[in-house]
């Protein structure tokens, strides 16, 4: 399917650089395309090269966690819930805890940690993936999907673009954010329950989400009590504060266990670099395609046919402007920040294009690059229902993004 996709961004691109120059008289465009091209390379190695000090620190800390059992521990408070999400994945293996770690960088808003540690979950998979190494199995799938949906609870980053521009209330779209993106995180993993068969309506999966449901309508309930100005300093405080203290226990623990903290992080570390340099071939074939489809007008092409039917059906098409970033979301996590910002400048920050904007950009995650970097990173590249699943949830989070910013500011 992949091939498929990429393949399709080139074609439709070429077609429409051609419709450009012979229709249009745009001579320009294919300098634009190739330029494309050039610059989305580029910013692949620097995407890649990026990564290698972060991956270096987390892979460190977590080869401290791992030598001091802080990961075994995880792994056997969460076996239940993943003997039944992930079969596969054998009880206590060190998958389970890197996994954990992920999600919950995750909710927390913590990209710069989440990546690294996902990075590390996504190779402790594939040592269970030994007799079809190039093709993603079930428990990758389901621990892709989970990524790109990305539940998050402290969207810091949307708040800070907001006061950056100057909004009245920075973190006004904090709700509707965690509306669209737990709606997306749900989706994702109904899907890929039924292709796989998980058993969902199962009684320990039922008392682990009720238990996650409660605790995100605490958090959520406690934040929402805050006057709005204050939320976005208390949503950065709570997640930097909880991540300096998950470094110290793994530290702590090492240190009183007699493991040696200093060579441990220095062995994990090593394996940063390797890992970065690995990922960039497949950076560079997803980006370029995504910049040639974006620099030949093909997405501006989509827009305007969607407001056009959307007009027709007699809907509101207020949304339509912020479209761009949703169809940029799943492509390119830059180009959906651009486009955020752009619709910012066009609309006025707090305008309701931009509202829709930065509720759509804080309610998944980049499929395509999360796709590339952590399937990249071990080798696969028969992603099998893995896109399918993560574009479903991608839906699923702007479409409810929409609603919930007509819900809120309409």
């Amino acid at each position: 399917m992949l091939a498929h996709i990429w393949f399709f961004f080139f074609l439709i691109a070429f077609v429409s650089g051609l419709y450009q120059w012979l229709v249009l008289g745009n001579g320009e465009i294919f300098s634009e395309l190739i330029g494309a091209t050039f610059d989305m390379s580029k910013l692949s190695v620097e995407i890649a090269l990026g990564l290698v000090g972060v991956l270096c620190l987390w892979l460190g800390f977590f080869k401290v966690a791992e030598r001091a059992g802080v990961v075994a521990v995880l792994a056997r408070w969460l076996g239940p819930l993943f003997e039944r999400l992930m079969p596969d994945v054998p009880k206590g293996h060190p998958a389970v805890g890197s996994v954990t770690m992920n999600l919950g960088a995750n909710v927390l808003g913590l990209d710069n940690a989440a990546t690294p540690i996902g990075l590390k979950a996504m190779k402790d998979l594939q040592t269970l993936n030994k007799q079809t190494p190039d093709t993603a199995s079930n428990a990758q799938i389901l621990f892709l999907v989970l990524n790109t949906s990305s539940v998050t609870l402290l969207p810091v980053t949307v708040f800070l673009y907001r006061a950056q521009q100057g909004a009245a209330e920075p973190a006004s779209v904090f709700l509707p954010i965690l509306l669209a993106t737990t709606a997306s995180t749900i989706v994702g993993v109904a899907a890929v329950a039924w292709l796989q068969k998980l058993r969902l309506w199962d009684r320990v999966v039922m008392l682990y989400l009720a238990g996650f449901v409660l605790l995100l309508s605490s958090l959520m309930y406690g934040l929402a009590s805050l006057p709005a100005e204050a939320m976005a300093a208390t949503s950065t405080l709570a997640g930097n504060l909880t991540l300096m203290c998950v470094i110290m226990l793994f530290l702590t623990v090492a240190y009183f266990r007699k493991v040696d903290v200093y060579e441990s992080f220095v062995t994990g570390a090593k394996q940063g670099f390797g890992v970065a340099l690995k990922i960039i071939p497949y950076l560079v074939a997803m980006l370029v395609a995504i910049g040639v489809f974006r620099a030949s007008g093909a997405l501006d092409g989509v827009l305007y046919g969607l407001e056009w039917v959307v007009a027709g059906l007699g809907f509101n098409t207020d949304f339509v402007a912020a479209l761009p970033t949703a169809f940029m979301k799943p492509l390119s996590g830059s180009g959906a920040r651009a486009m955020m910002l752009e619709t910012m400048n066009t609309y006025g920050v707090d305008s309701f294009p931009a509202l829709v904007s930065a509720t759509i950009q804080g309610s998944t995650e980049t499929t395509f690059y999360v796709l590339a970097v952590y399937f990249g990173s071990v080798g696969i590249k028969k992603v099998r229902h893995a896109i399918a699943c993560g574009l479903i949830a991608d839906l699923a989070g702007i479409i409810t993004a929409i609603f919930a910013a007509y819900w809120f500011f309409y």
